[in-house]
């Protein structure tokens, strides 16, 4: 069992919780958390007892980005803490094959946001908000947010939220599609998990291949997408799983999916 200093990681059964654990710093990212972050993802990711994944914060907030009390950097060190410590984290989760859901609350900032957003699904606290604070201090955002904010909210309102510091809420969030649930602010950890066991029982293969269509999709024409659908529809028909969804729906009962 590997034991980390600033982040949980409880594994219930199919599912993995994976915490970040510096409450008194509101879960801000130092060395530490970016190393281990992306440690716990990568193992949850390879782990084939894992069928899906929640990504939480300790305390009262989800994260509120970059620990600038660790530091500030000069441009050689981002350029290295981009590319090296924040990107295996949040490739980790674009890349494993099985959904990951974060379950954000209080407000996720910063690099925190896009920790947040490059999770396939997430949960919202009505009483939270996303925040994209980097031109109040001459940055710009990192971390995937130029990527994924457009794609959630277009150019122009995307554009808004960064150059403005807007504080967008949970209900605009659910709105513009940049979450999928919202729930009191005391039931998102306890929503995700649930909402994760319930994904980890389908089948395992299909949605690991469902998720690596969709995000290779943003880089693909249509033609492409379908010749890449086929090679990837190719390996799920002649799965066991597809040959257990097909005889339980026939035979009108609930599939057991093995991944296999």
């Amino acid at each position: 069992m590997v034991d980390y200093s600033t982040v949980d990681y409880i594994t219930d059964g199919p599912v993995a919780l994976v915490v970040l654990n510096r409450p008194d710093a509101m879960n801000a990212f130092n060395a530490d958390l970016r190393a281990e972050l992306a440690e716990a993802l990568q193992r949850a990711g390879s782990d084939p007892a894992v069928r899906a994944v929640v990504l939480a914060g300790n305390g009262r907030v989800f994260s509120a980005g970059a620990d600038l009390k660790a530091g500030f950097p000069d441009g050689n060190q981002v350029r290295k803490q981009l590319r090296e410590e924040y990107r295996p984290g949040l490739v980790a989760i674009a890349d494993m094959e099985k959904p990951v859901i974060s379950a954000i609350h209080g407000s996720a900032a910063g690099i925190g946001l896009s920790f947040a957003l490059a999770a396939d699904l997430s949960v919202m606290g009505e009483g939270a908000f996303l925040l994209s604070p980097f031109s109040n201090i001459g940055l710009i955002p990192d971390g995937g947010a130029t990527w994924l904010l457009p794609r959630a909210l277009g150019y122009g309102r995307a554009f808004q939220v960064a150059v403005e510091n807007e504080r967008v809420s949970a209900q605009v969030c659910l709105e513009t599609g940049l979450v999928n649930r919202v729930v009191a602010d005391d039931r998102v950890r306890d929503e995700a998990l649930e909402w994760a066991h319930s994904l980890s029982e389908r089948a395992p293969r299909a949605l690991g291949l469902t998720k690596k269509a969709m995000r290779r999709a943003a880089s693909l024409d249509f033609a492409d997408s379908i010749d890449f659908e086929a090679e990837l529809q190719s390996e799920c028909i002649d799965s066991e799983d597809c040959k257990e969804g097909v005889s339980a729906f026939l035979e009108k009962r609930k599939p057991k999916f093995t991944g296999r």
